[in-house]
């Protein structure tokens, strides 16, 4: 790992460092803090699975446990700020228009289960997503699940890519 340089090096070093729990720890961070991309830590994870360094299975539940709890975090977020204040809120960012958040909104309650499910998938909507759901007060249970199982299949994906490139450099 000493080869690598910048944030993938960065991570393979957390990773190298804690383990499955470094994974669980970035993939958490990733949902909070979208400049630390999952698709990096999750393929890191792979490879250095293949490598023998951690656990397969124990890095996607380290993984996918880190993804809802991160998710939860904004989950708990949204859901203390309220739709009104949120509303408030968003509506002072430029080129955001009470109309836009109205439409969203109504989307969002027609399609909460999917976009939940769905936007785990998504970059960027991955971490965003679990704010509408907190603020329209989606009960906690399902958004849980749906979270578990559309960041199961996420890391699933990209850790299984890691893993299947790097068996075949190892």
């Amino acid at each position: 790992m000493a080869e690598l340089s910048g944030l993938a090096g960065w991570v393979a070093s957390v990773i190298d460092a804690l383990g499955e729990a470094g994974v669980g720890l970035l993939v958490a961070l990733e949902n909070i803090v979208p400049p630390i991309p999952s698709e990096i830590v999750l393929s890191m994870a792979g490879y250095l699975a293949s490598a023998g360094r951690v656990g397969l299975a124990l890095v996607w539940a380290a993984a996918t446990l880190g993804a809802l709890i991160g998710a939860l975090l904004l989950y708990w977020l949204g859901r203390g700020l309220g739709e009104e204040r949120l509303r408030r809120w968003l509506d002072r960012i430029p080129l955001v228009d009470a109309g836009d958040l109205d439409k969203a909104d109504r989307w969002f309650e027609r399609h909460a289960k999917a976009a939940v499910l769905f936007g785990r998938c998504a970059p960027v909507v991955r971490s965003l997503v679990s704010i509408p759901a907190g603020a329209n007060r989606m009960p906690l249970g399902q958004f849980a699940l749906f979270t578990a199982i559309g960041s199961g299949v996420w890391n699933a994906l990209f850790i299984g890519a890691g893993y299947t490139l790097g068996s075949r450099c190892v």
